[in-house]
């Protein structure tokens, strides 16, 4: 009678599990296919290139928190220098399209993988601090970056370099862009959620909690934190590529930016670092936010004061983020649960 119930039980919980999967693939799809559609919108509505911009713009910082994520929420190890990795696709994208004629939409996987090779070699570097001496090395990494493109003539220097504009009719300009910034998005979340499933991911969340007990227990965590870096800035590099092209025009400052870098932290910390969902939810939120008290405030010193106070509210009653807060009391949406 024993067994009977056990196998009940078990094949009552393998079936919620099994609901619960579905709910969440339909609700995703449908997500996804509503995104899908939005553009077409612009063939029969008038002011749809706004609300394009403000998609792409919020796929961009999915993909940049997200990427940002698998090292500073996984793994423990707060980086303010992941817009390197942005400058590094906006500028080999804008150099090969001046230069050579290919198209950013060729160079984009190209700019990702320089990214990958090059924070490789500087996790190789900097990943020997930890706590507060890697943040100021990933600081350091920023301004020294900043300071070679300043004065790289092939580059253009500070003043940077102008992009021309894709040969299609302007109002539909943003288009492409859309699809390529939703495409990077939904590939940044699921490498998320791939290394979170893993047992690298395993690893890394080991190496947050205590990095001593991980290595005694035979991870092996010097390799597991530079791959995890190397890994972050994939995405982010990519993303880089298709922003500098629809910007159409490149200069350091626009990349290398200490606050741009604070943003995917902040997106992060506002969702909920170390999940899955955790980031995308606070890219919607923290850019959302802005740009309601940017409408309503303008671009001043009292928008960024009322973002900042609403910020900190939302952290005050979320200390683990937005979805940690509400997986640690049992409330978090099953749509949510992607950990």
């Amino acid at each position: 009678m024993t067994e009977k119930n056990s196998e009940v039980s078990t094949k009552s919980k393998t079936e919620v599990l099994g609901k619960i999967t579905t709910k969440k693939k339909i609700f995703i799809g449908s997500i996804l296919g509503i995104l899908i559609l939005i553009p077409g919108s612009v063939f029969f509505a008038d002011n749809v290139n706004y609300y394009l911009h403000m998609l792409l713009y919020t796929f961009m910082f999915i993909a940049l928190a997200s990427s940002w994520n698998m090292i500073g929420g996984y793994t423990g190890y707060t980086s303010l220098g992941h817009t390197v990795f942005l400058a590094i696709g906006g500028y080999l994208s804008g150099i090969a399209y001046l230069k050579f004629g290919i198209s950013p939409f060729i160079t984009a996987p190209l700019a990702g993988l320089l990214s990958v090779a090059f924070g490789f070699f500087f996790g190789l570097i900097s990943l020997r601090t930890s706590g507060a001496s890697f943040i100021i090395s990933s600081i350091a990494m920023v301004l020294l970056f900043k300071i070679s493109l300043d004065h790289w003539d092939y580059g253009g220097g500070t003043g940077g370099m102008y992009l021309p504009f894709l040969k299609i009719p302007l109002e539909y300009s943003k288009i492409p862009f859309y699809y390529a910034m939703l495409l990077i998005a939904v590939g940044a979340v699921y490498m998320s959620y791939r290394v979170r499933h893993s047992k690298f991911g395993l690893g890394l969340r080991a190496i947050s909690q205590d990095e001593i007990k991980a290595e005694a227990a035979g991870i092996p965590t010097k390799q597991y934190k530079i791959l995890a870096f190397a890994l972050s800035g994939f995405f982010v590099g990519v993303a880089g590529s298709m922003w500098g092209f629809y910007l159409t025009y490149l200069r350091p400052s626009i990349f290398l930016t200490i606050l741009l870098g604070a943003h995917m932290v902040l997106m992060s910390v506002l969702g909920g670092k170390g999940t899955v969902s955790g980031p995308v939810v606070g890219a919607i939120l923290f850019i959302g936010i802005n740009e309601f008290f940017v409408t309503k405030l303008g671009s001043s010193e009292l928008n960024i004061v009322a973002t900042g106070v609403l910020l900190a509210v939302v952290l005050l009653f979320f200390p683990a983020g937005i979805v940690g807060s509400l997986k640690a009391r049992g409330k978090l949406p099953e749509v949510l649960d992607w950990d």
